[in-house]
């Protein structure tokens, strides 16, 4: 187990001063009535986009209500009030696990809208290094206040003052993940910052997936250490709460595929909503076909509504989380680090070829005669081939002041350029897609290729991130850890192994692949050429006793930690089978810095 250190004591001393201070004054000016309840929040506050003097903060709440503020301070007591805005997403369906419906169907029998209500304060006049308590309020129309408990908050850390930040992903409400980030906290202590490459939730539009799944895992609880989930190993039970981690500490997240939603219904469950997004172009030649008969009056409006409900959108992910210039895609600074995140996913569909399979490689043999029922395999949702408005963008990102000075340069994004995992195959491009006809015209068979020499990521993103000097390239997807360097020495790690793990495909696990296809598609190993690091310290070994490049358990949870004071990255494992073992430190390596 890693202890404090006396400063991070020192500091924790303090903000509890701090907080003696500052409750007496907090209830003398809320003037709170004495039936007061902190879970009449839906969420516990969580903070976003530091800079030199504020940081965002967040939290939800189930009724519209008034004066949502944020008090903080230490000697005075200042406020900040919220602004609010009602998700315009979120519900809930047949196979949601919310309040008294514990099976399919018990409760609602087609998606209903859920009213969930986000308020956000900017706290203003802040001073970097210095930690402040806080604490979120929200009134009822009856004038009843909830509030939340204290918390603290800082402003962007200055340079050179060290940061411990949690490199996560792929919670997806996963059976270790509240065992995960409970361990976090007991072992590090105190995060500084959240780095998450995506897949928050597994459906975005279902609320209780965020707030309240009554399995006792959703996202914010477990982030919060308001989780509530039983695990079960070998017969033993054990109840974990997960980590109280982003009330003091910003999370900057990804878009994966998991904050993705296909086309949308009131009528079909939610599942099968986020199972079928259609393609952009697709959509468009629909349109133009109906065009008079759906928008008679050319309304843009009407259209872009129209486009978006029978395509795709991440309209949930978008108004639960801030983004800096409403892109997904963005870069910040933070302490000594620039952050690069880039919207880099695709559709994820199952390597199935059997005949009914819509799938990344072929369509179901029952839609061939039915083109707005295809997949289009696993196609792109956000352009970054060369030219595209994402990688203009980060060319420019690169070559910035910002970027150039930065003593730590991390990029993150979603999809795996080097992996173990099934997930990297086929490559990231656009699909082939063949139709093949009798001869009378009738389609047979709509399969698609993946052509590797036109993987986006590979061909395109990682030379740019190469020639910038980019340190770290963080992702997830494929529910496991392993890590990779590069000739240039840059390095690759993929650390989302929470509990839905498919395996690393090295000797017999071999990936699903098709076989006669155009192209070659990787059964094992990392199909794009490099071979995994063995752990440093204490790697997993496997049934032979021999030491394993990865971790790919359903059993054993892994997260890691950036330290800035030392730019050494340290992951940890802990085995859920033994809920009294200790943590153990695995593996170790530092960010080299360059001239």
């Amino acid at each position: 187990m890693v202890k404090f250190s006396i400063s991070r004591f020192i500091l924790m001393a303090a903000i509890v001063i701090g907080v003696i201070v500052l409750v007496p004054t907090i209830k003398q000016i809320t003037q709170q009535p004495a039936m007061t309840s902190a879970y009449e929040l839906l969420t516990d506050p969580f903070l976003q986009f530091p800079t030199e003097d504020s940081v965002r903060v967040v939290w939800f709440t189930e009724f519209p209500g008034s004066h949502h503020t944020v008090t903080y301070g230490t000697t005075s007591c200042r406020k900040a009030t919220a602004t609010t805005t009602k998700l315009s997403r979120t519900r809930e369906d047949q196979k949601s696990r919310v309040g008294k419906q514990t099976e399919d169907a018990q409760l609602y029998q087609n998606p209903i809208m859920r009213d969930i209500w986000r308020h956000e304060a900017i706290v203003t006049g802040l001073t970097p290094g210095v930690r402040v308590p806080y604490q979120v309020s929200s009134v009822k129309d009856n004038g009843q206040v909830f509030t939340s408990k204290l918390f603290s908050l800082s402003a962007l850390p200055n340079p050179q003052t060290p940061q411990k930040i949690l490199l996560t992903s792929d919670h997806q409400l996963m059976p270790m993940t509240a065992a995960n980030l409970q361990k976090v906290v007991e072992t590090v202590g105190q995060i500084d910052g959240v780095f998450y490459v995506g897949d928050l939730v597994n459906i975005p539009d279902r609320a209780s997936e965020w707030f309240d799944d009554n399995r006792g895992g959703a996202f914010f609880p477990c982030l919060q250490g308001r989780a509530n989930y039983q695990l079960e190993k070998n017969g033993v039970k054990t109840t974990y709460h997960g980590g109280e981690i982003i009330q003091n500490a910003p999370i900057f997240t990804v878009v994966g595929n998991h904050e993705v939603m296909g086309r949308f219904s009131m009528e079909k469950d939610l599942n099968s909503q986020f199972n079928d997004p259609f393609t952009r172009a697709a959509a468009q030649a629909i349109y133009q076909q109906k065009a008079e008969q759906l928008n008679p009056d050319n309304d843009p409006n009407y259209y872009q509504a129209w486009l978006k409900n029978n395509t795709y959108n991440t309209d949930t992910y978008n108004e639960i989380f801030y983004l800096p210039n409403g892109q997904p895609y963005y870069a910040v600074t933070f302490g000594d680090i620039r952050l690069v995140v880039l919207y880099i996913t695709n559709i994820w569909r199952t390597p199935s070829l059997s005949p009914n399979a819509k799938g990344r490689y072929q369509e179901r043999e029952q839609d061939l005669d039915n083109p707005i029922a295809w997949g289009y395999g696993q196609h792109i949702f956000e352009p970054v081939s060369k030219g595209s408005p994402q990688y203009q963008w980060l060319q420019a990102e690169l070559n910035s002041t910002e970027f150039q000075q930065a003593k730590y340069k991390i990029v993150m994004f979603h999809h795996p350029p080097h992996s173990l995992g099934g997930n990297i195959v086929p490559a990231y491009t656009n699909p082939v897609q063949i139709i093949e006809r009798d001869r009378a015209g009738k389609v047979t068979a709509v399969r698609y290729e993946y052509p590797k020499d036109k993987d986006y990521i590979i061909q395109d993103v990682v030379p740019l991130l190469e020639a910038a000097g980019v340190q770290l390239v963080y992702y997830g997807h494929s529910h496991l850890w392993n890590r990779f360097v590069d000739g240039n020495g840059m390095h690759f790690l993929e650390s989302s192994n929470v509990g839905n793990s498919y395996g690393a495909h090295v000797g017999e696990n071999k990936r699903p692949v098709p076989t006669g296809y155009k192209e070659n598609y990787s059964a094992t190993g990392d199909p794009n050429g490099l071979e995994p690091v063995m752990p440093t310290i204490e790697p997993l070994l496997g049934e032979n006793n021999q030491p394993l490049p990865y971790i790919a358990s359903n059993d054993v949870t892994v997260f890691s930690i950036l330290d800035t004071g030392t730019g050494i990255v340290t992951s940890y494992r802990f085995d859920t089978r033994s809920p009294n073992s200790d943590v153990i430190k695995f593996d170790q390596f530092q960010l080299r810095l360059r001239d």
